[in-house]
């Protein structure tokens, strides 16, 4: 059975750092390029950041440059999203997604088959 799980959200100060993390099992990663998404209430869900199958190549929300960093560790079938500086408005739920190709898409969702559950970060103080 296909499955992604994401981990690592909760609640943090503005200004402070989460990393999320994005497990596979029953199939390996590395032959997928992985996004990370997310939604707040009231809000339709967005690409935040989008990792090659080889990990050269990454892609992010410009509200995301500079704060987030995607990366993925293709022998622990795990793909991470480093968030620093985090502020109110990220908060959302975060999900990630394994496309059905090796490049990410201009369309961030475009090609995403299989997706995680979430995991919610809150930001406040």
């Amino acid at each position: 059975q296909l499955q992604l799980v994401e981990s690592g959200g909760g609640l943090v100060q503005p200004g402070g750092s989460l990393r999320l993390s994005c497990a596979a099992s029953g199939f390996p990663l590395d032959g997928y390029a992985i996004g990370w998404f997310r939604q707040a209430p009231g809000k339709e869900r967005e690409g935040v950041s989008c990792i090659s199958s080889s990990g050269g190549d990454s892609h992010y929300l410009n509200s995301a440059k500079g704060r987030f960093t995607i990366s993925r560790d293709n022998a622990k079938n795990t793909v991470y999203l480093q968030m620093n500086s985090l502020k109110p408005e990220d908060t959302a739920v975060y999900y990630c997604a394994a496309s059905l190709f090796r490049l990410c898409s201009e369309t961030p969702q475009f090609g995403m088959k299989y997706w995680g559950k979430g995991t919610l970060v809150t930001v406040s103080s």
